[in-house]
């Protein structure tokens, strides 16, 4: 399972883990991924997105037809 964000195509980064020695070891940062399922009165179907936690908040603050309108305009979304 790939961990990136549907609506807004962000992606795990890459990083160090530094220890009190300053030695480096690469590590990952995760982002805060959610499988949500979302129904669309307009077109009358649930759908299921993984979106990320604070895609979340603004689906909730601005409706899933806006954020969906949005992405399918910058692209992020078929």
């Amino acid at each position: 399972m790939s961990k990136i964000c549907n609506i807004s195509g962000k992606r795990v980064m890459f990083g160090n883990n530094r220890s009190k020695a300053m030695n480096k070891t690469r590590r990952r940062f995760d982002i805060n991924l959610v499988k949500k399922r979302f129904y669309i009165p307009e077109e009358d179907k649930w759908i299921t997105l993984k979106v990320k936690a604070s895609v979340l908040k603004t689906i909730n603050k601005n409706g899933i037809s806006a954020v969906l309108k949005r992405a399918r305009e910058n692209g992020q979304l078929k």
